[in-house]
């Protein structure tokens, strides 16, 4: 995301993506669509009953057939309706700002980037830490201090934890924007520093999981793949055009679908050669400025938070052309 405060607009990226289903791929067969529950048709454009909650992050609940937003401002996890309601799913007085979130529905959690928007106005180290939650029911499974891993992190350290991934076997990956690395959480909540960009790059945004056993990682106007087994081989995909302001990434429909928050457009890719290229699959255009995405089907809705104004915030499916 970018995030817009009370001076003056930050042109650095910060935020959360959803993670959607993984690419189909050789390795790792697309489920198989009769199983899954027939997702419901949502109107084209939902416009929130009231603003000031700013919801960078959205994801779509498959088990519960609901739409979820985070909150920057009231830290709350939201189920966003169809007529525009607003209702908390998540209240736990621990979460400052939520990020990215991500719905684990095979293991019946949400996982939430917990941060504090703060750290861009200056005065404070921020955070980072992983809210764990019961699906259903908004229920505290645990709650994580991703910042606490980071050894000789020094005094003027900031923090800021952005978006969450999950792999299939439930371990979580979650990227630091300030710190410029990815954590990863095991399934018994155990943090760790799994990779550290060393370069002079752009903090890490949004994150997927690819089932062949790496991670895709946005960083500005660059896209990383992260192997697994071997995070040091982190290698920049070359893309087919420059990609600004990556911020939340989603897999749908067989493509990765890139929210750019500073071109208010989705740049839908595909690869055929294992994410060392991609290749350009599609374009989508929205207004105003979003952030990142949910997966409904085989549509994509973008989350509109309203960072410089009261207007109340939205999401809108957009249309590859």
């Amino acid at each position: 995301m970018r995030v817009q405060f009370l001076t003056v607009a930050l042109a650095a990226s910060l935020a959360a993506a959803c993670g959607a289903g993984p690419e189909p791929s050789d390795t790792a067969p697309a489920p198989d669509a009769a199983s899954a529950p027939a997702p419901p048709m949502l109107p084209d454009v939902i416009v929130a009953e009231r603003g000031g909650f700013i919801p960078e992050g959205v994801e779509y609940d498959m088990d519960n057939g609901r739409l979820l937003t985070g909150s920057l401002s009231e830290g709350s996890v939201f189920q966003l309706h169809e007529d525009g309601r607003v209702t908390p799913l998540v209240s736990d007085p621990d979460l400052v700002s939520s990020v990215g979130i991500e719905a684990d529905e095979l293991r019946d959690r949400l996982l939430v980037a917990n941060s504090d928007r703060a750290v861009f106005q200056g005065g404070t180290r921020g955070q980072a830490m992983l809210g764990v939650y019961n699906l259903t029911t908004g229920e505290r499974i645990a709650m994580v201090d991703l910042a606490a891993t980071v050894e000789d992190a020094g005094d003027d350290a900031a923090f800021f934890a952005n978006d969450v991934a999950v792999a299939d076997d439930g371990t979580a990956y979650v990227t630091d924007t300030r710190m410029n690395l990815v954590y990863r959480v095991d399934t018994d909540y155990a943090a760790s520093v799994f990779h550290r960009f060393d370069d002079d790059g752009a903090g890490p945004n949004g994150i997927v999981e690819h089932p062949a056993g790496y991670l895709l990682v946005a960083r500005g106007d660059a896209l990383w793949k992260v192997p697994l087994a071997d995070p040091a081989a982190a290698t920049a995909v070359m893309l087919p055009e420059d990609i600004p302001g990556q911020d939340g990434m989603v897999w749908s429909a067989g493509r990765l679908a890139i929210v750019s928050n500073s071109d208010n457009r989705v740049v839908a890719l595909t690869s055929g050669d294992d994410w060392m290229t991609a290749d350009l699959a599609g374009v989508a255009a929205y207004e105003p400025q979003g952030t990142t995405a949910a997966v409904v089907g085989d549509d994509v809705y973008v989350v509109h938070p309203h960072f410089a104004d009261d207007d109340p915030p939205s999401v809108t499916r957009v249309e590859f052309q």
